[in-house]
C-alpha cells in the first residue's frame, strides 16, 4: 500500500483570480502528507463531442489518463446559474467516455464550493454530487463544504487570512484522508480477490 495517495484536483472556475483556486491551494497546504494533492488544469479542453471517440484529441486522453491514474479526486467549484460552471462539466463527461470507460469510477472524492455569496455556491455543491453519483465515484457526505463570502477570507497575494476556515479545512482534509485512505485500500483488496 502507498503511504502517499494521489488526489487529483479540479477546480471549476477558470479565472485568474478565482476564489475558488484560492481554496484549493489553501487546501495543498492543509493537507495531511499522506495526502498529494495536484491541480489538474482543465480550462483548454476541447468540448467533449461523442463523434470524437474514434479519434479523441490527445488532451482528452491525458485528462482520462490522469484521472485514471489518481487514488482520489477533489472537486472545488464556484456557482454558476445553480449548477457547475462549464468546464468542470466538460472535463466529467470527457473523462467517463467513451462509454464503459468510466475514469472516475470508485474513485473517492469529495467537493467543495465557495462564493461571494452567502450560500457558497449550494447549488453548484448539490448538482455536481448529482453527477457524481452516476459516475460512481465515492463522495464524502461529512463535512459538508460551502464558503460564502469568500471573497473576503483572502488577502491580496491570495493567502487565506481567516484563521477559523483554515481550521475548518484541515479539518476537512483530514476526514477526507481517512475516507481515501479506507476507500483505496477496500478497491485494492476487492481488485487482488
Amino acid at each position: 500500500m502507498p503511504s502517499v495517495y494521489d488526489v487529483a484536483v479540479f477546480v471549476g472556475s477558470l479565472r485568474k483570480e478565482s476564489i475558488n483556486r484560492k481554496v484549493a491551494i489553501t487546501l495543498l497546504e492543509v493537507a495531511p502528507p499522506s495526502l498529494k494533492l495536484n491541480i489538474v488544469e482543465i480550462g483548454g479542453l476541447p468540448l467533449y463531442n461523442q463523434d470524437e471517440d474514434a479519434n479523441p484529441p490527445a488532451a482528452w486522453m491525458k485528462l482520462r489518463q490522469r484521472v485514471q491514474a489518481a487514488d482520489a479526486v477533489l472537486f472545488v467549484t464556484p456557482e454558476h446559474n445553480r449548477s457547475v460552471p462549464a468546464a468542470l462539466k466538460n472535463a466529467l463527461d470527457i473523462a467517463s467516455r467513451p462509454y464503459g470507460q468510466n475514469a472516475w469510477n470508485r474513485k473517492p472524492g469529495a467537493v467543495i464550493s465557495a462564493s461571494p455569496g452567502p450560500i457558497g455556491g449550494f447549488g453548484a455543491n448539490h448538482h455536481l454530487r448529482q453527477s457524481l453519483v452516476f459516475l460512481n465515484v465515492l463522495a464524502m457526505q461529512q463535512p459538508e463544504v460551502y464558503i460564502g463570502g469568500a471573497d473576503k477570507l483572502f488577502d491580496a497575494q491570495g493567502r487565506l487570512t481567516n484563521e477559523a476556515t483554515r481550521k475548518f479545512l484541515q479539518q476537512f482534509m483530514q476526514a477526507f484522508c481517512k475516507l481515501g485512505h479506507h476507500q483505496c485500500n477496500k478497491i485494492r483488496r476487492s481488485r487482488k480477490d
